[in-house]
């Protein structure tokens, strides 16, 4: 079977002795996508190149007031907004802090991981005993943990959702169930940096914000979402109409590579 060169309606999305990623080749079907639906309202003239050969300001805005005019976004009501305040509570409280430690295993290259967590959980069980050593967990994050502060017995000091990774602010303060409560944290904390054994020495609950003062906020927030939505669809509709040939996109009907 002979592979197609990467195009949209037979044009094509990249010189045939170029090498291009597969997240750029998306990228590049998506904006062609948008350019022939420009072209086909009347509103840019077709050249016959594609919009990866001639990128411009011009076409570029465009292109950006058809989506204004075709993807229409509905204002979210008072009730949606309602909703979304009531299940995600947790996420409008301000001056929250915690005091915490951790110990880090870090995931780099080449390790193995499944001997790492092995490792981490022994060490966290060790803690958990009831021998446990007062200074346990400070001698533990001497010995194993790969952050600089090991030196300190582990100690993050006080640390606050907007100076963690979003998957560790997600842990420690916004979790179903509430803050990480006191003490040691029963079960290893994952995160981009590797696996954390955790534990709280204090916590700021902080305030929780009203509904009428954070309702602007809560009503972006729908938009975005609602905006995001819209646009995937109006995509997926573009891309299922055409002939999408050597890139797979959400929406095609086109199989990946066709020949």
């Amino acid at each position: 079977m002979t592979t197609s060169m990467p195009s949209i309606n037979n044009t094509q999305l990249a010189h045939p002795d170029e090498a291009v990623s597969a997240d750029s080749l998306r990228e590049r079907a998506y904006t062609e996508l948008l350019r022939q639906r420009a072209v086909a309202l009347g509103l840019l003239q077709d050249h016959g190149m594609s919009a990866f050969q001639f990128p411009d300001s011009q076409t570029q805005d465009i292109i950006e007031q058809m989506l204004e005019r075709e993807v229409s976004t509905p204002e979210p009501d008072p009730q949606e907004q309602q909703r979304h305040y009531a299940a995600n509570r947790h996420r409008y409280v301000i001056d929250q802090s915690l005091h915490a430690r951790h110990i880090l295993f870090a995931v780099t290259p080449g390790v193995n991981v499944q001997a790492l967590a092995n490792k981490a959980e022994g060490v966290l069980l060790s803690l958990t005993a009831r021998d446990a050593a007062p200074d346990g967990f400070a001698r533990a994050a001497a010995e194993y943990s790969n952050c600089p502060s090991s030196q300190q017995g582990g100690d993050l000091g006080w640390i606050t959702p907007q100076e963690c990774a979003p998957e560790l602010a997600q842990a420690f303060f916004w979790d179903s169930a509430g803050m990480m409560p006191p003490g040691l944290h029963p079960r290893l904390v994952h995160s981009r940096f590797g696996l954390h054994i955790v534990e709280v020495l204090a916590s700021n609950q902080g305030r929780q914000l009203t509904f009428e003062e954070v309702q602007e906020r809560v009503a972006m927030t729908l938009q975005v979402q609602s905006r995001s939505t819209a646009l995937r669809q109006y995509m997926m509709i573009l891309a299922g109409e055409a002939d999408v040939r050597g890139v797979e996109i959400e929406g095609a009907d086109s199989p990946l590579v066709q020949g």
